[in-house]
């Protein structure tokens, strides 16, 4: 068996790959952030069976390497060493890990990604941080859904921009007429720009999704800040325009520290009150369904336009958007749903 790991940094990943023995399996490999599909190929074509190793602050990749067919783990910090402020331990770390002991690691799960095995961790963050977030909320910088009292609502959609699934939603949205909000991950937007641009240019706005998708809670207060503060930048270059002033933490991730850390540092948090997983590929029937089925006059929509196959949600756009218009629903962006709650 070999074992791959995959690091990142400013400029893209890295791969290197060892035997069984620990020896180098070739020479490390480097991608830019616009080549992922090529890293996976030959991630893919690998003669010996191999298992690739990610890190929990690396969150845009599992989800197409898994749809490839590749056996993914996750190694988390006690088991690797201290991570740069920026950056991920290094690739040879990462596959030495799993060489190591691969039994210490975390499979991951398709439908439940990097988070698997997680999900309590997660759960009391979200509970512990509570009085702080209604305390946010009041004062207008935390924002989960609008005015209940009014027909407007808004989709938001998470982790790209990602060829070819953003520009199919966007040639939807176009075509409705219809305004949403992208939270982009900032690897992914210098290697799109395109799609950022055209995003500003139909009048959609623009959020701010950290730099690689990482477990907040895992971070120290300068990691988190430079995943916002490199993610804005590379935003606002790719664009054309300014960086987001509204952010969302992945998966909602947060503890009571890391809510006063997003205080100093991002004017406003967003999160959402209706969520169909669209992410794990249910199907666009279900997907639609269940945004129909959940969705309240202020709703916030969380889709996906990144992070893995998204053909499920493209497919479901259109049935999403006419049911909600048949209900007399009217779209808006975020910061036009956050004003009308002031």
């Amino acid at each position: 068996m070999y074992f791959s790991g995959i690091s990142w940094s400013g400029t893209g990943y890295e791969v290197v790959t060892l035997d069984e023995s620990g020896r180098p399996a070739g020479s490390p490999q480097r991608f830019e952030p616009g080549r992922t599909e090529e890293m996976i190929s030959s991630l893919r074509s690998s003669a010996e069976p191999l298992v690739t190793v990610i890190e929990s602050t690396n969150g845009i990749l599992d989800g197409r390497m898994m749809a490839a067919g590749l056996e993914v783990y996750r190694a988390d910090p006690g088991q690797l060493p201290e991570r740069p402020v920026f950056g991920s331990v290094s690739a040879a770390d990462l596959a030495r890990t799993a060489q190591r002991d691969l039994s210490a690691l975390t499979p991951l799960v398709r439908t439940r990604g990097t988070q698997t095995g997680r999900e309590a961790d997660l759960t009391a963050g979200m509970v512990a941080s509570t009085e702080m977030v209604t305390a946010l909320s009041a004062a207008g910088r935390w924002l989960e859904h609008g005015e209940r009292d009014r027909p407007q609502i808004a989709l938001t959609f998470d982790d790209g921009p990602l060829p070819p699934y953003t520009g199919r939603i966007l040639d939807i949205l176009e075509r409705y007429g219809v305004p949403a909000t992208f939270f982009c991950v900032g690897m992914n937007a210098g290697a799109h720009a395109d799609e950022l641009v055209r995003m500003r240019e139909q009048g959609h706005g623009l959020g701010n999704h950290t730099w690689s998708h990482p477990f907040l809670p895992e971070l120290s207060r300068a990691q988190l800040a430079e995943q916002i503060d490199r993610a804005g930048e590379a935003i606002a270059k790719a664009s054309g325009g300014t960086p987001p002033t509204v952010f969302r933490p992945p998966y909602g991730s947060r503890t009571p520290e890391v809510v006063r850390w997003l205080t100093e540092r991002v004017p406003k948090v967003a999160l959402w009150d209706v969520a169909p997983d669209d992410w794990s590929m249910p199907g666009a029937d279900v997907i639609a369904r269940d945004v129909l089925d959940q969705t309240r006059p202020g709703s916030v929509v969380l889709l996906h336009d990144g992070g893995g196959d998204r053909s499920q949600t493209v497919a479901a756009l259109p049935p999403i958007i006419e049911g909600l218009l048949a209900r007399d629903y009217r779209f808006v962006t975020l910061d036009e749903l956050s004003m009308a709650t002031v």
